[in-house]
């Protein structure tokens, strides 16, 4: 995960202000998709980047780790069990959890392959991974990348990759894809409804869940 926490320490209050604001309609757009995704997905949950809990609590995650003590603070004050800590060496034993989840996360990690290899040492037998992305080719990820241009103060620090980027990461890593689920097709700063999902990748969906399981070595 990113190295500094304190990215998103001084930020926190406007991060997580997005999502009662001009974030409402996106968020709710994902929300929807994970939840038709969510009863094929074994217990217990961890959300890796968890935040200030907004997911978790909307997806009944009850625990998950993050390096922003701030953001930490809030997502245990929405009743996540939170650990602040990296997604490169997690305090979890061994085969710990049936899901974990990265939620608008894998673009701010600094190591992707370490994260996914820690993920598949907590994964249970069989367990599963849940990416949820916004990738480089979609018009949201344009969108964001211009942004990251002009040096807006959180996508400055993500990287954006394309679908076959994170297939190429995920297969060296002993995860293999399952099922993906494409939402948000309207386009950047027109959302003015929530969407259904669709299945499978679609270049033109501003957010994909990619879901994967983990596979033996």
């Amino acid at each position: 995960m990113t190295g500094n926490k304190a990215i998103f320490d001084p930020l926190a209050n406007k991060y997580d202000a997005w999502f009662d604001a001009e974030g409402k309609l996106i968020f709710e757009t994902e929300v929807r998709a994970f939840r038709e995704a969510s009863p094929l997905l074994p217990e217990p949950w961890l959300e890796i980047g968890v935040g200030s809990g907004r997911f978790a609590q909307a997806l009944g995650i009850k625990t998950g780790i993050d390096p922003s003590a701030k953001l930490l603070e809030m997502a245990r004050n929405r009743g996540i069990t939170g650990y602040l800590g990296r997604g490169e060496a997690m305090p979890f034993d061994a085969e710990s959890f049936g899901t974990a989840f990265l939620i608008v996360t894998f673009c701010f990690l600094d190591t992707p392959a370490e994260v996914l290899r820690e993920a598949h040492r907590v994964l249970k037998d069989k367990g599963r991974l849940v990416l949820g992305v916004v990738l480089r080719e979609s018009p949201w990820g344009q969108h964001y990348m211009k942004k990251k241009a002009e040096g807006h103060r959180f996508y400055k620090y993500a990287h954006f990759f394309s679908y076959q980027e994170v297939v190429d990461i995920l297969q060296p890593s002993n995860f293999a894809i399952e099922k993906t689920i494409s939402t948000l097709f309207q386009k950047p700063e027109q959302v003015s409804k929530v969407e259904p999902p669709r299945e499978h990748f679609h270049p033109d969906a501003g957010f994909t869940i990619i879901i994967a399981k983990k596979t033996l070595s």
